[in-house]
């Protein structure tokens, strides 16, 4: 990743180097303000240690999310955004598929109808542009009842058990970390859905993905892949 993850900068360089598909997390301030933001703790991203949940959208406007382990001091100007200036900037790129997480400590702290309407309710401009995702099966359920946005299960273990949760929401999406699936050479659940793996690093992994069924990998890699992928290409 060359920005800090969930941030403008971040998303507007993969966006223009003309990646279709991102995702980014989302979670709520104490005042509702749905915002991108993967830990509900800032000490990883912000170097403070305060639970974003309890601060007011106010508050969180004025914190750097610059991963200072990550970068240094490359980006203390970046900061959290809304969900809404996401949304402004996907707007601008109308080929482009967002999958959207609800993160579970937002979704425990205020309830899934509070977090589900206020995403959906942000997103509804661009609602044809958006998967809303999440490890928590009830919330993806939720979100299925009350609206028409396309969803998808972010899944906690690649088991049989699953398999059949899978069968009974039969989401538009099944997220899974290619670290989690036993074997390595067995086709992936058949279904409804669209496979996305996600923690995926080289072009080699995502083609053995590939013939197993997945249909998308998900990667903070964006220019190394692309470059991998281009180059075996002109080689061909």
């Amino acid at each position: 990743a060359e920005y800090p993850e969930n941030t403008l900068p971040a998303l507007r360089s993969a966006l223009e180097l003309g990646v279709r598909f991102v995702e980014f997390d989302v979670q709520l301030s104490a005042d509702r303000q749905p915002i991108l933001l993967h830990d509900s703790s800032l000490k990883r991203t912000a170097g403070i240690d305060r639970n974003a949940l309890e601060m007011t959208w106010q508050e969180l406007a004025e914190v750097s999310v610059n991963e200072e382990q990550r970068f240094g001091q490359r980006y203390t100007d970046v900061g959290i955004p809304t969900l809404a200036q996401a949304a402004s900037l996907l707007a601008t790129y109308p080929h482009a598929t967002a999958f959207v997480e609800l993160k579970r400590s937002s979704l425990r702290a205020f309830g899934q109808e509070v977090v589900v309407r206020k995403v959906c309710d942000t997103l509804k401009s661009i609602a044809r542009q958006c998967v809303i995702i999440s490890f928590d099966l009830a919330a993806v359920y939720h979100v299925r009842q009350v609206s028409s946005f396309r969803v998808g299960w972010v899944l906690s273990d690649y088991s049989n058990l699953s398999a059949l949760k899978c069968e009974a929401l039969a989401p538009d999406y099944v997220f899974c970390d290619h670290q989690l699936l036993s074997d390595s050479t067995s086709r992936l659940w058949r279904g409804p859905w669209r496979w996305a793996i996600y923690e995926v690093t080289t072009r080699k992994l995502a083609m053995e993905l590939a013939a197993r069924g997945a249909k998308l990998v998900e990667t903070m890699a964006v220019r190394a892949m692309l470059r991998e992928f281009r180059y075996t290409r002109a080689r061909a």
